[in-house]
């Protein structure tokens, strides 16, 4: 197996302060919070930008001073989010593009999300790929459905994009497919030959999926945006305590954990942000 990716999401555009008060919210926060977790054993960071009341923003300059503050004490790989939070315009959601960020996710279907719905139109969709494309951005494909792999397909098909694709599958969201072996491998078994994949399991399912990407050759993605807790009732100190967790459970299983630069190779990464 190639060395384990493991991608901390920092912080998320809906946990609050007070569900947990080790969210990282500034962009020197969420800076020192990936610099915590790349010395834990990440090689990636998602990141979602807070304005100064702690509510999620896209705008691109406090993007830039995230960006900024983390490539001044870490060379992680930084993914930005274009989802955004539930009800941000498309126009909005993309904005941060314009930095030309190393990655950056692309949700690829629309999805319930709890009493919510994640909208992501084909139109929007095809926009914010021609947007990456054009800024040499690589893709992280966000499937919360297997549908949403044939839509990726389609960008292909296109001429947007090229194979093979990197794939992030979000399990356990209420709403959309449920976090099981049967779904995960279900999917990994949708993708084309020779693309790379992570799981990212949310609240509870995070540590049983993160065994099954480690197990199944996959990558892994943990953190406080799909998980709070470090076990039952008992939060987390930082993202830094999730990843080493993974890290350890990976080398215990005789899995070797990618470096940031070893992570951008198997990424096809060709630039630093």
């Amino acid at each position: 197996m190639e060395p384990l990716i493991i991608t901390a999401a920092l912080n998320g555009a809906e946990v609050t302060r007070e569900q947990t008060p080790v969210l990282p919210l500034t962009p020197v926060e969420i800076a020192e919070e990936a610099a915590r977790a790349h010395a834990a054993g990440a090689a990636l960071v998602h990141v979602h930008a807070r304005d100064e009341r702690g509510a999620a923003t896209q705008d691109p300059s406090v993007y830039r001073e995230i960006i900024s503050e983390i490539r001044a004490r870490t060379n992680v790989i930084i993914q930005v989010s274009t989802g955004g939070a539930v009800g941000m315009t498309a126009e909005s959601r993309s904005a941060v593009l314009s930095l030309c960020p190393e990655m950056a996710t692309l949700s690829t279907g629309t999805v319930n999300f709890g009493e919510d719905v994640f909208v992501n139109r084909m139109g929007d969709i095809l926009s914010f790929a021609k947007r990456m494309a054009a800024y040499h951005i690589t893709p992280e494909i966000e499937v919360f459905d297997v549908a949403m792999i044939e839509n990726a397909m389609y960008l292909v098909r296109q001429g947007i994009f090229s194979l093979p694709l990197h794939f992030d599958f979000v399990l356990g969201v209420p709403g959309a497919l449920a976090a099981t072996a049967r779904n995960l491998t279900f999917l990994v078994d949708s993708l084309p030959p020779g693309c790379s994949w992570s799981v990212a399991g949310i609240g509870r399912a995070q540590l049983p999926m993160a065994m099954m990407g480690v197990a199944m050759g996959g990558h892994v993605r943990v953190g406080l945006e799909d998980n709070i807790y470090y076990s039952k009732g008992r939060l987390a100190t930082g993202n830094a305590e999730l990843v080493a967790r993974v890290k350890r459970l990976a080398e215990e299983m005789g899995r070797t954990v990618a470096s940031a630069d070893e992570a951008r190779s198997i990424l096809g990464i060709k630039r630093l942000s």
